[in-house]
């Protein structure tokens, strides 16, 4: 995001936004969703279990690691993935906020 876009929100708006955008994707939450069940894996493993190329994957996983949302570690000859805890919960928070609002049905906009 260039920095006039950027211009007048918070570092915590951005952040949030780049998380969001980050997890908008199905094949995103697809491997977020492996790396829950897993904690850790090697790409090959993401690869077996999901309907799509090793390529597609990677690009995945570099646009889930640029937002900060999962971390890599080398293993040998191989890539590791892991989810980071901090992307995490500053949209769990960010969540918890959305879920305690009172959104009433009768109210007007």
């Amino acid at each position: 995001m260039g920095a006039s876009k950027t211009r007048g929100y918070t570092e915590e708006q951005i952040a949030i936004s780049v998380l969001l955008k980050a997890m908008g994707h199905p094949a995103r939450v697809a491997i977020i969703d492996f790396l829950l069940k897993q904690k850790a894996c090697i790409c090959k493993d993401i690869v077996d279990e999901l309907p799509l190329s090793q390529p597609t994957i990677s690009q995945h996983l570099s646009a889930l690691k640029r937002a900060g949302l999962i971390q890599v570690s080398i293993e040998g000859s191989s890539l590791c993935y892991c989810l980071r805890a901090e992307g995490f919960r500053l949209i769990s928070q960010y969540m918890a906020q959305l879920s305690e609002y009172s959104f009433d049905d009768n109210k007007s906009c």
